[in-house]
């Protein structure tokens, strides 16, 4: 991993913000950030993105934030080769999370900005990333930082409506 630890120069009170590669044992820590920030345990789900952020990728990006030796903030994840038709690798950032006391006060930004440098020096040339519509806060970070729409369209599909549509279309092909 590209990633060193250092201090990013920004002081809370006495204590300064280290960015730092992501370890398996944050996982404990991320859960209680996350269930204040969303009122929803989820140890499951963030350990399979430990899992896959740290020993499921040949590249490991995931970074944390800490301040005076406590995790306050993370950033999750991979780096993918050729996925859905593209020839150049892509860093995928699936979580970008700050413990509430640590909020807009640049966590976020400095774990960014470290990322960025990390991506750059693994000539990996585009980092994406996904929210929901009304996800409004984190949208303007990533307006602030300088993401724009990717030239892409997301498809979804509900499953059950897909079998009806699919069952429909069999069996007029069986009768036509």
């Amino acid at each position: 991993s590209q990633t060193r630890e250092r201090g990013s120069g920004m002081e809370y009170g006495n204590q300064e913000l280290t960015i730092r590669a992501l370890r398996a044992d944050d996982g404990a820590r991320l859960v209680r950030m996350d269930e204040t920030a969303s009122g929803r345990r989820r140890e499951a789900w963030y350990a399979g993105r430990l899992h896959r952020a740290l020993e499921d990728s040949d590249i490991q990006v995931s970074l944390g934030a800490e301040a005076d030796g406590t995790l306050v903030g993370a950033i999750l994840g991979t780096v993918q080769f050729g996925e859905f038709g593209q020839a150049e690798p892509t860093a995928i950032l699936d979580t970008v999370l700050v413990d509430s006391e640590f909020g807009r006060k640049g966590v976020a930004s400095a774990m960014l900005g470290q990322l960025l440098e990390n991506l750059a020096g693994l000539r990996i040339g585009r980092l994406r990333t996904q929210l929901a519509w009304d996800e409004l806060d984190l949208m303007a970070f990533f307006g602030k930082a300088g993401f724009q729409p990717a030239p892409r369209l997301v498809l979804e599909l509900d499953v059950e409506q897909g079998l009806r549509l699919a069952r429909k279309r069999e069996e007029g092909a069986a009768e036509g």
